[in-house]
């Protein structure tokens, strides 16, 4: 009796029954099993089990309210984020535990986000429940594309221009733009002759514009704005402004003479100069003494020179003998030289005139590049016919017969070598001719060639290109190293993006389905899938 006795007073301490069913239960606070406490207490009451999201197609961003369109990839911890803040009121009285996708069809229009909750009820007891949310994506175009399709959708246009026949500087100011990421903004982008224009739905969009562009390249602007409407009874105005950006016209490559106080003032450089690179400022060079200099634009604006010859009018010349010369001494004043050149005397021929035995002195500071036999590209003075106002008042023996520009290498080596490549903004263009894609080539070989200019490009790897075995008769062409180039970035990561839609349900659900007790282990803080929806969830503001 005894043990009978005791075993029922064990049996009913750990056990007691529930008191709507009488089934035997583990003694909770509410006195009832899990089965009938669901049936009295639904803890989702008042959270809608489908809800609206807006979507609009031209520009695949969506509505996060009251006004604000935002990008969001599917399954992504943006979209996460988007949809929990629709529940975010209905959701005060309750503790959410886990949210993750449940896979959809992507052209079905449903987002399913499978939810677990946990509230207090009776008497203290606690009660986890799991449910599915159904969004269902709603149609609806953003203001920005309404504007568009309106033809009224921008504000503000940026108009650069450069009066020359080379793009060398557009296609530089190209990268530095797309590494700044300055063209997020631009509604439009158009490429048009001398030029290109970008349109902003903000007139403060366009100035950020405009100061980039003049710490990045010598230009000059002008402002102007137009009345568009003008509200009587708010006294409100509506304008359009237009700021155009004037470049200076000269390129890299460009030779250039330079006005006698413009030379004076830069350190008694001659006055025939090279512009070997342009950025902020124009580097220009002494091909007799090697003397640098820079030029600003406010500098080069009170004091325009105009470049003497384009690439078109280079020619191709052999070096048939050339004399390095070690020590010059430079007058007093002179200002900086460069340690990066040497200079030499060359006796060169043209290619052209190789039955002839017409030979052509001058001094170069491409004396480290050159040697016997080498290509090399200049500029004729000798029989070219120059109109420019400070080059017809020098006197003739300061003018040399030739200008050598840069050394010469072989063109199709060089692109089938060339293991990497830039990105391009998308703008609208009539599409690249034979002259176009040349001087885009001409760009990429001047990035290969000065290290300097490229300290500015983002160069990434192309992966597309087949490595080449290093040639026997390698000519010495400058390249990019492997150290300098970036990883291409893809948006192909399993949280979001086109990759996602790539992989199986099966692989899809496994990233999805990521819980708040695992978003909290210290031991996963390292998995991106993992931090992507901790950060998806701290937004909503739930801890």
């Amino acid at each position: 009796f005894e043990f009978i006795s005791l075993s029922f007073t064990n049996v009913s301490l750990l056990h007691s029954l529930c008191c709507t069913c009488g089934v035997p239960i583990p003694p909770n606070p509410a006195n009832m099993c899990v089965a009938c406490l669901r049936t009295q207490v639904d803890i989702s009451e008042g959270i809608p089990k489908q809800v609206t999201v807006h979507f609009c197609k031209q520009c695949e961003r969506y509505l996060q309210p009251p006004a604000t369109w935002v990008q969001c990839a599917l399954e992504s911890r943006e979209l996460l984020a988007l949809c929990l803040k629709k529940l975010k009121s209905s959701m005060t009285k309750v503790r959410l535990i886990d949210a993750g996708f449940l896979w959809t069809e992507p052209h079905s229009k449903r987002i399913k986000m499978k939810l677990t909750i946990q509230k207090e009820v009776m008497n203290g007891a606690i009660l986890q429940q799991v449910f599915v949310v159904e969004f269902v994506i709603q149609s609806q175009m953003c203001d920005d594309c309404h504007r568009v399709e309106a033809k009224d959708f921008w504000k503000a246009v940026v108009q650069v221009r450069q009066k020359t026949v080379h793009k060398k500087t557009f296609y530089y100011l190209e990268q530095l733009i797309l590494k700044h990421k300055l063209h997020q903004n631009a509604l439009n982008i158009k490429e048009i002759h001398e030029g290109i224009d970008f349109y902003y739905g903000s007139k403060q969009h366009a100035q950020k514009m405009v100061d980039f562009l003049q710490c990045t390249v010598p230009c000059r602007s002008k402002t102007s704005q137009r009345l568009i409407s003008h509200d009587i009874h708010s006294n409100t105005y509506n304008y359009k402004s237009t700021f155009s950006m004037e470049i200076v016209p000269v390129c890299k490559d460009n030779v250039v003479c330079l006005s006698p106080r413009l030379a004076q003032s830069l350190g008694n450089m001659g006055q025939l100069c090279v512009c070997i690179r342009v950025t902020s400022t124009i580097h220009l060079i002494d091909p007799n003494t090697l003397q640098i200099a820079e030029v600003d634009g406010n500098t080069y604006w009170r004091c325009p020179f105009n470049s003497l010859c384009n690439p078109r009018q280079l020619e191709e010349f052999i070096v048939m003998d050339i004399d390095i010369i070690r020590d010059q001494k430079l007058g007093a004043g002179a200002g900086l030289r460069s340690n990066k050149h040497t200079l030499a005397d060359v006796w060169v021929q043209k290619t052209s005139e190789m039955d002839t035995s017409q030979q052509y002195h001058c001094r170069t500071f491409l004396g480290h590049l050159l040697n016997i036999g080498d290509l090399v590209l200049g500029f004729d003075f000798a029989n070219s016919n120059i109109n420019d106002e400070y080059l017809n008042k020098m006197n003739p023996h300061h003018i040399p017969d030739v200008v050598l520009i840069k050394k010469s290498y072989d063109r199709t080596r060089r692109v089938k070598r060339r293991n990497w490549k830039l990105q391009e903004m998308a703008r609208d263009r009539d599409g690249m001719d034979t002259d176009d894609e040349r001087q885009y080539q001409d760009f990429l070989e001047d990035l290969e060639e000065d290290e300097a200019l490229r300290k500015n490009v983002n160069i990434y790897k192309d992966a597309s290109k087949i490595p080449v075995e290093s040639d026997t008769d390698d000519d010495g062409a400058p390249r990019i190293s492997l150290m300098e180039m970036l990883e291409e970035l893809s948006l192909s990561d399993a949280t979001g993006g086109e990759g996602f839609s790539t992989l199986s349900p099966l692989l899809q659900k496994k990233y999805t389905a990521v819980t708040l007790d695992q978003l909290c282990n210290p031991s996963i803080q390292g998995n991106n899938t993992t931090n992507n929806w901790r950060k998806g969830i701290m937004d909503i503001g739930w801890n």
